[in-house]
Parts: structure tokens; C-alpha cells; sequence
């Protein structure tokens, strides 16, 4: 059961490591179990193009009750650009037309990870 970004961090720690960004959305069953973890996009170095249309294109096909999005920084600093906010917004924004719940939006980076739910940003 996925409650946390506890939980999450260690099925997505080899994203630390990488040199491009990679858009990751797992979807999650009514019981908060884990159905599938799907790569979305690569990206560059800095930015990964990310449209809500691929993101909940498989969490439908699923079924998922809810969704956790996770993507990586390579330069290590696991802070929210606007960028990162902005697509964050929009996909919450599509996920509540489709009656998905988003749990959280993970950054993670060598120099830790940031959840948007824990900082007040979801």
C-alpha cells in the first residue's frame, strides 16, 4: 500500500542517477495498492514535455482510483521549478474531470526529494 513518500521513494530510487528527466505516473487501485509504474516521457537534461492526455491514458485503461506522479531533477536539487508547478496544476486539474485522485507529485534527485503534498503545493 502506497500512504507516503516513504513508500514510493525506494520504486523509483535508480531515477536518482539519471542524466535526462524521466515523467513517471503509478497508478494506484481504491485500496491504495500499486497497479502499474509506466514511464510517461524522457526528457533532457531540464525539462521533460509532459501533456495530461499521455499521463491518464493508462491510469484510465487501469482503472486507477488515484495516481502518484514522480519525476527526477539530474542537476540534484530536487526543488519545484515553475514548470514543475504549472504541469502539476494542470494534470490535478484533469485528474478531477476524470475522477482520479492525485495523492502526490514526487521530485526526486541526488540531494533528496521533495512531495508536493508535504509542502502545501497538491
Amino acid at each position: 500500500m502506497i500512504e507516503k513518500p516513504g513508500d514510493v521513494l525506494p520504486l523509483v530510487d535508480h531515477l536518482r542517477s539519471k542524466k535526462q528527466e524521466y515523467f513517471i505516473c503509478m497508478t494506484l487501485n481504491g485500496a491504495g495498492e500499486l497497479i502499474e509504474q509506466r514511464i510517461v516521457t524522457v526528457g533532457l537534461l531540464n525539462h521533460s514535455p509532459v501533456h495530461p492526455r499521455e499521463v491518464f491514458a493508462d491510469a484510465i485503461t487501469d482503472r486507477a482510483a488515484s495516481v502518484l506522479f514522480v519525476h527526477n531533477h539530474p542537476s540534484g536539487s530536487p526543488e519545484p521549478s515553475v514548470q514543475d508547478v504549472d504541469i502539476t496544476k494542470r494534470l490535478y486539474e484533469a485528474a478531477e474531470i476524470l475522477g482520479i485522485w492525485v495523492l502526490d507529485h514526487i521530485i526526486t534527485a541526488k540531494r533528496g526529494y521533495v512531495s508536493f503534498k508535504e509542502r502545501g503545493l497538491l
